[in-house]
């Protein structure tokens, strides 16, 4: 097995630990509890925000928060608080914005929260966040308007990638759909954990599929789980630097032109749904595939059909992950993003680490200029 040569990789370290620190997550958002259910008190909407891979977190949480806090959920980037400020945020008032960030020192992160305190005061703030030294943490911390929750150490990846850091914080941004039944929360993250255990015993097979060496890979998911998608063609993108481009849709949304991309090197991550109506209509969609000769198939999910995979597809069947409602298995999917990135960086000779030797990316992206608004209106 390939990884066994690169144990001196931050990047898989950090993908390997992550079962084991979902339950510490769990356990410190909801020691935070009372503060949070006090910045959430009369909220009239929700706004998860953050960049890349954090804004990706939030959209795996926001459609089931939505259902479960009976108010507006939704995930706006930081560049868009950055650029429109109020104009991309819902207008109902009070409004919680819960930022979620590795560093807590990109530009968008900072510049959008206090752009944010600077002209919206019935604007309350939650930080997530991996890094107590951060920006976000140390600006925010004594502010009333503000609650902080800082994660374990161990989630604030050394490596380029976000890891640990994207899965703990959808974790700690799901518990806000959880306040009022911390067991329940509790016990969703073990079997999370048992679920990611049974996903890591099982990553030969996604090496195996990283030996293709697929040029082009789609990624589809439905509902909260297109977040995860999102999330997943990031990591194969930035862990081949580019060398393996990627997208991500829904299964619906595939055959609205982007079908049309998917040829004979193509990888189609499939990650299907536990709920029978819309695993229906990814097992029609992946049944067209299939007739039009599209591309070569990775079905990930519990129960998948007996037929549903074409010749040369490859089955990832894990049971346990049927013990995870599909609010709360983006990170599983995550997860096997993850894998599938670590392993196809590994085929193109790359460091996982630092697979950008040309240094285009960065592990927090460098400083730019922050354009404020003057009292005059000019800029």
């Amino acid at each position: 097995m390939k990884l066994a040569t690169r144990t001196d990789s931050y990047t898989q370290k950090e993908i390997w630990q992550q079962p084991s620190i979902w339950k510490n997550t769990a356990e410190r958002v909801m020691a935070s509890s009372s503060r949070l259910k006090e910045l959430l008190e009369g909220c009239g909407a929700v706004v998860l925000t953050g960049s890349g891979s954090s804004q990706f977190a939030g959209e795996c949480v926001a459609a089931a928060l939505e259902e479960q806090l009976g108010c507006p959920v939704r995930t706006v980037g930081g560049g868009a608080l950055l650029t429109h400020g109020a104009l991309a945020l819902p207008p109902l008032r009070p409004l919680l914005l819960v930022s979620l960030a590795r560093s807590g020192d990109s530009p968008e992160s900072a510049g959008a929260v206090e752009r944010m305190l600077r002209e919206e005061p019935q604007v309350r703030h939650l930080i997530l966040t991996c890094n107590r030294e951060g920006r976000l943490a140390r600006h925010l911390q004594p502010d009333p308007r503000a609650g902080v929750v800082v994660l374990d150490e161990r989630t604030n990846d050394r490596s380029l990638v976000m890891t640990s850091s994207f899965t703990n914080l959808v974790l700690a941004a799901r518990a806000l759909g959880w306040l009022r039944d911390p067991s329940g929360f509790m016990s969703m993250a073990s079997r999370l954990s048992a679920a990611g255990s049974a996903i890591l015993e099982n990553a030969e097979q996604l090496e195996q599929v990283a030996g293709w060496r697929s040029r082009r890979a789609v990624f589809l998911g439905s509902h909260c789980r297109f977040g995860a998608a999102r999330e997943a063609a990031l990591k194969t993108l930035e862990m081949t630097n580019g060398r393996v481009m990627t997208a991500a849709d829904t299964f619906l949304g595939l055959r609205h032109g982007p079908m049309c991309a998917i040829g004979d090197r193509t990888l189609v991550v499939c990650f299907l749904s536990n709920n029978p109506t819309a695993r229906a209509y990814e097992c029609d969609l992946i049944e067209e595939l299939n007739r039009k000769h599209l591309g070569r198939k990775l079905l990930v999910g519990a129960g998948v059909p007996g037929g549903l995979a074409a010749n040369g597809d490859v089955v990832f069947e894990t049971g346990r992950i049927g013990t995870v409602d599909d609010n709360d298995a983006p990170v599983l999917d995550a997860l096997v993003g993850q894998l599938l990135g670590y392993f196809r960086s590994l085929e193109e000779g790359l460091w996982p680490d630092a697979p950008s030797k040309d240094g285009v990316i960065n592990r927090v992206v460098e400083n730019f200029r922050l354009h404020t608004k003057v009292e005059d209106g000019a800029w």
